[in-house]
């Protein structure tokens, strides 16, 4: 098939907002002085299209006869000859070049994503293809740049901090070279072992890193031990199975485990608090919670606590509430963009995979960055400018909600010079559900069936990558474990949801979130067991391997318990709303994980000790509180305290947010009342939102939060009650019943 390139650029006359966009942005990253850019985007379409079609498609379908103009032409030096020459820089570049009697030839750069990486552009223009008759097309984006006012030395520096992330994309300078779009191809199948029972403790430890399972060496040591029992070693799905079910993002056993500690008494006598913990999260904040429970008697309005993918509580008669916040902060850390918008992404697929399914209503969020004025001289090495972490978060949550129609009303951002190696990326996601669709039992028999997204490479070891810790090399290693989101595909999931729900199609649900298949299988499962077919999940390309389609993170797929007799009317549902459902195994009573592939077994592992074989964490914790320091003020003069107030005004901490604020849709559904910003001119920051989920009752929903990581460098525990105090605060200024507040 012919590669056709299309390069879109701004018509003539229309101001290029993308060459001044990256301008600006390479001045303020301090890579790049008086820059003149000019871009364009642009699409490789392998199909079997002629020149004309190919014009035709772009002018039609990809670009907006009004405000762009295309051009049409092969990539590659050695391409078929068509008019258009694809290197050439607009006609406006040339002639600022000229006005400033700049006579260098500008660079050429093209930025694309990886091979593997989820492009959702290129997959929606594919669907467009073939609603055309175009079947069988490959389509892969890209942007290009051309840059003047630079040397080639120093064009590297600025292709690598600023045009691309290397944790995605691939960067290309000068013109495109190739003549067919490689995705994947089918390789033999190869059951592999890993050789566990043979390593010492230092083969552990080496397996667990370059293998990025991120294992502790106790419980390396603990699944070399159980094969040995077995009498075999294991095969490299079962290891990987074990190493996600095991992950701190899908077991919390930091928080869960086994704690010694040692603190100051009440007195504060050093030493004085003594206390063992065998499972920290079941005696604080879950003994908390149930304490509170008991105490309210009959008037106990939680529903479903700790035991699903989001908290349930009351709301009328007729719906509960829930809520879940999840962070999202390693996948930011390396791709700003991709790891908040399917930390947004993911943390609204837990309320959709809560009991029956969820209906999402409004989005919350809470960003910690480092300031935005670090100067790029002090990044070490592999981090990102804190400028390109910020602009990727907020826009990357900002596209996800909007996208899926789902209002964000709340939020808060902090800045601490702490936050540079690592931001702290909240998101959370309220949903509303049917009073007695709070439960859900997976039957015998149940056929497994995927709904959404196609399975790719995205997102390998994704949950194990959460519990590494992020070194300068985190960005080339671990750059398979981020994700790209595609909204449009989970808001018709979504809709496909709730009508399968309301028509009892199934009889349990969650989402496909970290370790993939592994983890919502091997969770869904754990009390039956499954068998999974893993050759019938649907691809996004050839290649993968059975381990890579059962740990991929790809983004928006959802699984199902269903019975057989469901099955097909689930199917046409799912087809009538171009939604792809594909039945990729079995809930089976045998209390194990069966893998197959193309008929054979790759896989089998004990229920039992997936989930209840990894040894707790045992950790000691010592408390020793700052020294207290006298704090002493002297006389100030009204020149002075001008001054301070003008320092603590323009604090970043104290700065307006209405630059984040004003991105997010939060009318969208209808139903804020009390919006994120308000006052006469609606350019106060509210307290905390209100929401009618709702429209026919004027019932609401208080949304609030609260934040002061500083407090902590004095006193952790009560950093940890004045956020409490300042979202209860908060959630009351707006109206909510304080006896009332989850």
């Amino acid at each position: 098939m012919p590669l056709w390139q299309i390069d879109i650029h701004p018509a003539p006359g229309q101001i290029d907002r993308l060459g001044e966009q990256t301008a600006r942005e390479i001045h303020e990253l301090g890579l790049g002085d008086d820059l003149l850019i000019a871009a364009a985007r642009g699409y490789l379409i392998q199909a079997d299209i002629d020149q004309a079609s190919a014009g035709e498609i772009a002018s039609t379908l990809l670009a907006d006869s009004i405000t762009e103009s295309v051009v049409v032409g092969h990539p590659g030096k050695d391409a078929s000859p068509v008019e258009a020459d694809l290197s050439e820089a607009p006609e406006t570049l040339m002639e600022l070049l000229a006005e400033r009697g700049i006579e260098t030839e500008p660079h050429l750069v093209h930025v694309m994503p990886k091979p593997g990486v989820m492009d959702p552009v290129a997959a929606s223009t594919q669907g467009a293809l073939a609603d055309r008759g175009v079947e069988g097309s490959t389509v892969k984006t890209f942007r290009k740049f051309w840059i003047a006012g630079t040397d080639e030395a120093h064009l590297e520096t600025i292709c690598r901090r600023a045009l691309s992330n290397d944790s995605i994309e691939a960067f290309v300078i000068g013109p495109l070279t190739m003549d067919r779009l490689d995705v994947g191809s089918a390789g033999e199948f190869e059951l592999v072992h890993v050789p566990i029972r043979e390593l010492d403790d230092a083969g552990l430890e080496k397996l667990s890193k370059e293998g990025q399972l991120y294992l502790t060496l106790v419980e390396m040591q603990t699944i070399r031990d159980h094969f040995v029992e077995l009498g075999r070693d294991p095969t490299d799905i079962e290891l990987e199975s074990v190493a996600q079910t095991w992950s701190e993002h899908c077991s919390h056993k930091t928080l869960a485990g086994r704690i010694h500690y040692k603190g100051p008494g009440v007195d504060g006598t050093p030493g004085g608090d003594e206390r063992q913990y065998d499972n920290m999260l079941k005696e604080t904040i879950f003994e908390a919670t149930q304490t509170i429970r008991r105490s309210l008697g009959e008037d106990d309005w939680c529903v479903s606590v700790f035991k699903d993918n989001a908290g349930i509580v009351t709301f009328d008669e007729q719906d509960h509430v829930c809520f879940k916040v999840e962070t999202h902060n390693h996948p930011s850390a390396l791709e700003p963009y991709g790891g908040a918008n399917t930390g947004i992404g993911g943390v609204i697929r837990d309320p959709m995979g809560t009991g029956m399914g969820a209906k999402p209503i409004c989005n919350t969020d809470v960003f910690c960055f480092a300031p935005p004025d670090v100067s790029p001289e002090e990044l070490p090495p592999g981090v990102l400018h804190p400028r390109r972490v910020i602009q990727g978060v907020v826009s990357g949550v900002r596209d996800y909600g909007n996208r899926m129609g789902i209002p964000t009303v709340n939020g808060a951002v902090y800045f601490d010079e702490r936050y540079l190696g690592n931001p702290l990326v909240y998101c959370g996601n309220v949903g509303i559900i049917p009073v007695g669709m709070e439960d859900k039992e997976v039957k015998p028999n149940d056929l497994i069936v995927a709904v959404g997204g196609r399975t790719g490479r995205d997102g390998i070891h994704g949950a194990t990558f959460s519990s590494a810790e992020l070194t300068s090399e985190s960005e080339s290693l671990s750059g398979g474990a981020v994700q790209i989101g595609n909204a449009i595909t989970e808001k018709m999931v979504l809709d496909v949801l709730m009508q399968a729900r309301d028509r009892g199609l199934y009889n349990a649900v969650t989402d496909c979130g970290a370790g993939g298949f592994s983890s919502a299988v091997g969770e869904m499962g754990e009390e039956l067991g499954a068998e999974v077919w893993l050759d019938k999940a649907p691809l996004k390309y050839d290649g993968l391997t059975y381990t890579e389609i059962w740990i991929s993170e790809a983004q928006e797929r959802m699984v199902l318990a269903v019975p057989q007799e469901r099955w097909d009317e689930l199917r046409e549902l799912c087809e009538s709303e171009g939604v792809e459902a594909a039945a990729i195994g079995r809930f089976v009573p045998t209390g194990r994980l069966q893998l197959n592939f193309h008929g054979q077994t790759v896989g089998d592992v004990a229920m039992s000790f997936l989930h209840d074989g990894r040894p707790p964490v045992i950790r000691d914790a010592i408390y020793e509180p700052p020294q207290a320091k006298s704090l002493s003020i002297g006389d100030r003069d009204a020149a002075a305290n001008s001054e301070t107030l003008l320092k603590i005004l323009g604090s970043y901490n104290v700065a307006s947010k209405h630059w984040v604020i004003r991105q997010y849709d939060h009318e969208v559904q209808a139903g804020s009342v009390v919006k994120p910003l308000v006052g006469p001119q609606c350019d106060g920051p509210g307290d905390a939102a209100v929401v009618r989920p709702k429209l026919t009752s004027r019932r609401g929903l208080v949304i609030s939060c609260g934040m002061n990581p500083h407090y902590g460098d004095f006193d952790t525990y009560h950093m940890a009650a004045s956020a409490i105090d300042e979202a209860m605060r908060n959630a009351v200024a707006v109206g909510a019943d304080p006896s009332k507040i989850a």
